[in-house]
């Protein structure tokens, strides 16, 4: 049976301090517990783990979630796993509105999170690693715990604190997927399969973001799109003495350099075509400076730069600006390329005297929001591809792309919500911040449902490192999200 409907109050009305109070109980009896479970699990993403279905990760993670969301009995809750041939698998929730039909719109709450995670990666603190949890001063270390195990936990927490005040809320769905961490590639049969089961969506609750810092709430105001891929470039079919071959063989890493030149100046960083740079948007450049007003120099000091001793002082790595409205711009709006991963070098300790016959770079290209990620693909491939020095064999093997995102206009109940769910949680107004990051579904569901807000919030502030060593999940943050969460929903007119 629903929720007794209390018409006395307004639908947006809930006890900030009642709510905080449940959902920090939730999280400090169960949820950090749950997290601590599924840290241990080592469920890489399928682009990651050939052997994912075999390994069986995925479905541990899924079900172990599905099983605790199952447990807090939630009124009127429907929960199933659904699985596509040949997908990762996902899981999608129901909960029926308990509002009377006269009181809303009927609009829908679509909640999204995900539970695949990034690799290893090397140079985690000698006492921690991906695998092998830690809390330690309100921060649980490991991979995947706030890249974003625990969206799906806090979803929960939040529908129950609205539940626990008899809150009337509208119809909420939950889609929580296992493949984010490649691109979302398994997502859109599923979102297709369920389109008539999501509803008329009005709010989307992404809690895959970032967070300017653990003072305030921070709403994602666009995310950069992405083209990845893999190039290579083979000179020879075999390794030969660089003695015997060198000055006649060219090297196939200085072809490389060449190729890469006519993407990026490697003296700025600037990439070079024109199609994969956009103009920034007036409101978005006018948040950018509001935001550069408060977080200053931590835009750029909270990375972990290489430093050295220097007759008696220490000399830190520099960043590319010191500016923080220009770093914001350029973590944000400005395309980057990155080399991630390299194939075709020999370990330090094994590299003799040998000219290698390839080099092999996998390449992660960031694009502005607004630039389609399909043509920024398609030309990386020509542009790297055609007319190779040496006429050496060069290929550009894409792991696709996608698009990036730019939110829509906030209207005035969602701005107020927003709000009022800082200052009650946080004592300060809320932040506006574009994150460097990618999360297809965005884009997505902006196209399906055009009309929709979207909060898009997360965890992942100063420090937390998602995707690298000592990625940590700021727990008193967390609480403080999820309640504000309650609120913005509570809110829906």
């Amino acid at each position: 049976m629903n929720a007794p409907i209390h018409k006395e109050l307004p639908a947006h009305l809930l006890n900030a301090e009642t709510a905080l109070r449940d959902v920090t109980q939730s999280w400090d009896s169960s949820i950090l517990k749950e997290l601590t479970s599924y840290i241990e699990i080592p469920a890489k993403s399928p682009s990651f783990d050939s052997n994912w279905e075999a390994n069986g990760y995925l479905d541990t993670v899924l079900r172990q979630t599905a099983e605790w969301i199952e447990a807090q009995k939630v009124a009127g809750l429907r929960l199933e796993i659904l699985r596509l041939p040949g997908r990762t698998p996902v899981l999608f929730f129901e909960i029926p509105a308990t509002r009377a039909a006269s009181e809303g719109s009927g609009q829908t709450v679509l909640m999204y999170g995900h539970l695949d995670k990034q690799p290893e990666f090397s140079g985690w603190r000698n006492d921690l690693g991906p695998w092998t949890p830690k809390y330690e001063n309100g921060k649980l270390y490991g991979r995947g715990g706030a890249d974003d195990g625990y969206a799906a936990y806090a979803s929960i927490a939040a529908v129950q604190a609205l539940k626990n005040q008899n809150t009337p809320h509208p119809r909420i769905v939950g889609l929580i997927e296992t493949c984010e961490e490649s691109g979302s590639y398994d997502l859109l049969p599923y979102i297709d399969a369920l389109r008539p089961r999501l509803g008329d969506v009005g709010l989307v609750i992404c809690l895959d973001s970032g967070a300017g810092n653990y003072d305030q709430l921070w709403l994602t105001t666009s995310l950069r799109g992405m083209a990845s891929g893999t190039l290579k470039v083979e000179i020879l079919t075999e390794g030969i003495h660089s003695g015997d071959a060198s000055g006649l063989v060219p090297s196939s890493f200085r072809i490389m350099r060449q190729v890469l030149d006519r993407l990026e100046d490697s003296k700025s960083g600037r990439l070079l075509p024109d199609s994969f740079h956009c103009e920034v948007p007036a409101d978005r450049l006018a948040q950018a400076k509001a935001t550069a007003g408060i977080l200053g120099e931590e835009i750029y000091k909270r990375f972990p730069w290489a430093h050295y001793d220097c007759g008696g002082s220490t000399m830190f790595a520099l960043p590319t600006t010191t500016d923080p409205l220009q770093a914001l711009l350029n973590r944000t709006w400005t395309p980057t390329l990155s080399v991630t991963g390299a194939e075709g070098f020999p370990t330090l300790e094994n590299a003799g005297n040998v000219l290698r016959p390839y080099t092999a770079f996998k390449l992660s290209l960031r694009l502005p929001p607004l630039v389609d990620a399909a043509s920024a693909v398609a030309k990386m491939k020509a542009l790297l591809e055609d007319n190779a020095p040496y006429q050496a064999r060069v290929t550009f093997e894409s792991n696709g792309g996608a698009t990036g995102w730019n939110a829509p206009s906030s209207t005035a109940w969602f701005e107020n919500a927003l709000q009022r769910a800082s200052q009650s949680h946080f004592g300060a107004s809320v932040g506006y911040i574009g994150q460097g990051g990618t999360i297809p579904l965005m884009s997505m569901l902006s196209q399906g449902f055009p009309t929709a807000q979207m909060m898009v919030c997360g965890v992942l502030g100063p420090k937390s490192n998602a995707h690298g060593p000592n990625e940590f999940l700021h727990v008193p943050y967390a609480k403080k999200l999820t309640a504000s969460v309650a609120e913005v929903m509570a809110s829906l007119p």
